[in-house]
């Protein structure tokens, strides 16, 4: 039994993170003594349509941005977040997160704690910051950064500053590509570039996962383990092919996938990694 007391609250995060109904978030956050991730695996185990897979939600509201070096070999991607829309939308505030990415990008900053001591206009960001949260009212702060060192980096911002990409190449790419790889990224969220660089961790969830399905349904009663572990491992081959971004379809050509579409401009084009920053 649970030693974790399961408030109303936790029951209504776990529905927004979800979508879950509400008694298989109590019953989820029960069974697991108030572990969200867990509770997550468990409706999953149990059949239920999860919304989120993935943490995307830490930032409530804010701005994203992504920028890249003049010469394309470094991009940077952050999350400057506040509490309300009315704050994220503001004029001076996206400015203001602009700021920040552009002395990112300058200093050539690798962390949020080294970020923090860069100046801009001789007033540390971290002062800055503080200044904006005492003149506007409300909590905000730089929650989010990504790097990405390459031979070519191209960045995107997508739907009104709430995703920000990047995405690195292992040879010069054209503006094009560059940008039709990472609206890919920012629509279909995959959790790695191909099969092999899922990380172990993730392979042995979804496999646990999937197992734990095919073991609750009733028309597998009785059945041998090795017919499971089969159909087991076509689900995980699904999963990879829905998951991982070569795999992927092409959002702009569902024909082929976005490793065809990498092939169709140069053969020697590979996505080397990806970093996606977005807003829950």
């Amino acid at each position: 039994m649970s030693t974790v007391a399961i408030t109303a609250a936790d029951i209504n995060k776990l529905r927004q993170m979800t979508g879950a109904g509400m008694m298989d978030c109590r019953k989820a956050l029960t069974e697991t003594n108030g572990d969200f991730e867990a509770a997550i695996d468990w409706l999953r185990k149990k059949g239920a349509k999860v919304a989120a897979l993935r943490g995307d939600r830490e930032a409530k509201e804010g701005v994203v941005l992504a920028k890249t070096t003049a010469d394309n070999k470094t991009g940077i991607a952050l999350c400057v977040s506040c509490e309300t829309d009315f704050v994220s939308k503001n004029a001076d505030f996206v400015a203001f997160a602009q700021s920040i990415i552009d002395a990112a990008v300058g200093a050539n900053v690798k962390s949020i704690d080294e970020l923090n001591t860069v100046a801009i206009n001789g007033a540390k960001i971290a002062d800055l910051v503080n200044d904006k949260l005492a003149s506007i009212g409300e909590k905000i702060g730089i929650t989010k950064f990504e790097r990405i060192d390459a031979d070519y980096v191209a960045s995107y911002i997508h739907g009104a500053n709430r995703i920000g990409v990047l995405v690195g190449f292992s040879k010069a790419a054209s503006a094009e590509a560059g940008k039709d790889v990472a609206m890919q990224i920012a629509a279909m969220n995959p959790v790695a570039v191909d099969a092999n660089s899922v990380p172990a961790a993730t392979v042995e969830r979804e496999r646990a996962i999937v197992t734990e399905q095919i073991k609750n349904d009733p028309k597998m009663a009785g059945k041998p383990d090795e017919m499971i572990n089969k159909i087991a491992e076509g689900k995980l081959n699904a999963f990879f092919k829905e998951s991982t971004l070569t795999s992927q379809p092409f959002v702009k050509d569902s024909g082929k996938s976005v490793g065809d579409y990498l092939k169709s401009i140069d053969g020697d084009l590979k996505v080397t990694e990806f970093k996606r920053v977005a807003l829950g």
